[in-house]
Parts: C-alpha cells; sequence; structure tokens
C-alpha cells in the first residue's frame, strides 16, 4: 500500500508541477466563468431607463419585479427626442399617449409599456379587471430550460476531463515501458502499485479539475443571477457528479493502461486506443441525446448498463427527477463492472508491460501465464 500511494504523489506532483497544467487550468477557469455570464449577457434587459413628458409613472415593476426601472422628467417633447437620440433614455412616454424611441423598440420593453398603460387607464377609470389564475395541471416545468442546460454542461464536462485522463494514462503507461524507467519501479513495488498509483494520481489530478470546474460555474452563476433558475438538489448533483466521475474514470483508465501497455512506442497509442476511444465516444453521443429525453427508455436503460451509465445517469439526474433506487442500483452495478475491469485490467498489464518489441495482443496476453 505505501508503494501505491508513493506512486501516487509522484504522479499528482509531476503533473501539477508542469505549466501545461496550470495554464489549462486558467484558461478552463476563464472559459467556465465566461459560459455562467453568458447568459446574462445575450438574455433581454434586466433595466431600462425611461423618460417622461407630462406623463405619470407607469407601474411597470408590477408586471416585471425582477427588471429595474429608472425615470427621468424631461420639459418638453424636444428634450426627450435629443435623450431618446443619444441614447440617455431606452424610450420616453409623451403627454401618456405616445412613446419615442430611436428605432424598433425593445419587444420586452414595448409589451410592459403597452399592458400597464392599459391596465393603469382602466383603474383610472374605475374598471376592475382581476387577472387570470394560472394552474399547471401537468408536470412542473418552471426548471426545463435549466436542466437541459446543466444536463448539456456536464455531458461536455465529464467527456472532455474522462478522454484527457484515459489518454494521459495512456502516455504514461508508454513512456515508462519505451525509456525501462517501468523496470527500475517494478524493482521496489509490485505491477498492481504501479498501475493503481499511476490511475490513483492521474486521477486526483482529474478531481482537481473537476472541483475547479464546479466550483467557478455554481460561482459564477450565484454572481450572475443564473443560479436563481436552478431546480432544487444542485449540492446533490454535484456530489454524484463527483462520483461518477471516479467510477467512469477507474473504468476508462483501467483499460487504457492496459491497452497502452501492449505497445512500446507512443506513435501506437491513438491506434491501440482506438476501441476504447470508439466507446466513449458512443457514451458521449448518447449521453447527448439523454439530455434532451431524459426519461425515454433508451436513456432509463443505458444508464444501468455500464459504461454508458458512467455518463448517462449524472446526465438524467441533471435533467429530470429520477428515484434514488435507479442512482443506486446504476451506481452498484458500475462499481460491479469497475472492479472487473480493474481484475482484467491488472493481470494484462502485469503481463505486458515488461514485453518490448512488437504489438501485442489483448487476447493472447490475456490468456497467457
Amino acid at each position: 500500500m505505501n508503494g501505491l500511494l508513493l506512486i501516487a504523489r509522484r504522479e499528482i506532483a509531476t503533473q501539477v508541477r508542469t505549466k501545461a497544467f496550470v495554464i489549462g487550468l486558467l484558461v478552463t477557469v476563464v472559459l467556465v466563468a465566461a459560459v455562467s455570464f453568458l447568459p446574462s449577457v445575450i438574455g433581454g434587459n434586466d433595466s431600462y431607463t425611461i423618460g417622461t413628458v407630462n406623463s405619470q409613472q407607469l407601474p411597470l415593476h408590477t408586471a416585471a419585479p425582477d427588471v429595474e426601472f429608472e425615470w427621468r422628467k424631461f420639459a418638453d417633447e424636444a428634450a426627450a427626442k435629443k435623450a431618446v437620440l443619444d441614447g440617455d433614455v431606452d424610450a420616453a412616454l409623451v403627454n401618456g399617449t405616445k412613446v419615442l424611441t430611436d428605432g424598433e423598440i425593445d419587444s420586452q420593453l414595448g409589451v410592459l409599456l403597452q399592458s400597464v398603460n392599459r391596465e393603469f387607464k382602466l383603474g383610472a377609470a374605475g374598471v376592475a379587471i382581476p387577472p387570470l389564475e394560472m394552474q399547471s395541471v401537468g408536470a412542473d416545468t418552471r426548471y426545463e430550460a435549466a436542466r437541459t442546460g446543466i444536463a448539456t454542461f456536464l455531458v461536455f464536462v465529464l467527456f472532455l476531463l474522462l478522454m484527457q485522463q484515459m489518454v494521459g494514462v495512456a502516455m504514461g503507461v508508454v513512456e515508462e515501458k519505451s525509456s525501462r524507467i517501468v523496470e527500475i519501479l517494478l524493482a521496489s513495488v509490485r505491477p498492481w502499485q504501479l498501475l493503481g498509483g499511476k490511475i490513483l494520481g492521474l486521477g486526483a489530478v482529474g478531481m482537481i479539475n473537476l472541483v475547479t470546474i464546479l466550483v467557478v460555474a455554481l460561482g459564477g452563476s450565484a454572481a450572475s443571477g443564473l443560479m436563481a433558475e436552478f431546480p432544487p438538489g444542485v449540492a446533490g448533483l454535484v456530489v454524484s457528479v463527483l462520483v461518477w466521475f471516479l467510477l467512469g474514470y477507474a473504468f476508462f483508465a483501467t483499460l487504457s493502461a492496459s491497452l497502452a501497455s501492449l505497445v512500446s512506442r507512443q506513435e501506437e497509442v491513438n491506434s491501440v486506443l482506438s476501441p476504447l476511444t470508439m466507446l466513449i465516444m458512443g457514451t458521449y453521443f448518447v449521453s447527448f441525446y439523454v439530455a434532451n429525453d431524459p426519461a425515454g427508455t433508451l436513456a432509463t436503460v443505458l444508464s444501468f448498463v455500464p459504461p454508458f451509465s458512467a455518463m448517462v445517469m449524472p446526465v438524467r439526474m441533471a435533467a429530470t427527477e429520477v428515484p434514488l433506487w435507479q442512482v443506486g442500483a446504476s451506481m452498484a452495478v458500475m462499481a460491479l463492472a469497475v472492479l472487473a475491469v480493474l481484475k482484467i485490467g491488472s493481470t494484462v498489464y502485469e503481463r505486458a508491460v515488461l514485453r518490448t518489441g512488437a504489438r501485442l495482443k489483448f487476447g493472447q496476453v490475456l490468456r497467457s501465464r
């Protein structure tokens, strides 16, 4: 066990001290923060400045409580027109009968002015029109857009990190094998300790990236006000994403290391990893489909099938309500798959990592003694 932890610490120290890791982490932070603020930037206006000439201020806040309104009085229509053209106000209400704008009025502001002005004048005339009572008899769709957005974001993040760490493990194995460093290391530690330490160390590096992404995303969403639209239970979703990443990473990284041990040159890594790359790409595309149909039959079935479940289940959990028993059962099945892969992968790695020369075949190595 000491050998495993020693290898893990070595891998972590080697990775986090590189310029590539630091620069990559900083770029990721900037990109995630930008994405967190993007909806508020491209969304509708959340504040308006409106001028008045011989007009009362309309109670627009009653129709749009989340929007801020600033009112400015002008002496005459000419002054209000100049303010509109100079961009000092978004619109000007003149004599309670017309609105001055520079070009076409903002759609949201136009609807607010028309509807609130109508209600205001009806109320002044003693006509009271009670608002319609809105009652939904279907499923709660308040958070549907937010859930889909979160699910899509998780698909991309999990795929990116799993692919990055999978390739990192493979390149590390081949580098140690081609340089004969593995022979020196195996003089001090057992093969399973070397393999386990490498997977554990690079997994910790992946967790650093994932936690950073999630923290920045949540912080940016809170700062931009986007979090107010998030469904309840976000904290539980974050924890589950971390667990699913660990399970998915253990599965793909172990297979990646065992496949990489079959070759002796880094030029051969891409070809030997091609079946695994196709598998993770398939998982990625399926998860994108699930984000738009999380309650469908395909999504439900694949959320129990390893390794698809490593990405499909967290996406389903983000996109819709998933019964707790399904989450638990899916995690249990995935954990069993990880144990089976660890057994097979460690066997192949132990038998192939010291054999140099021509590319070995997975099945032959597994059957050999």
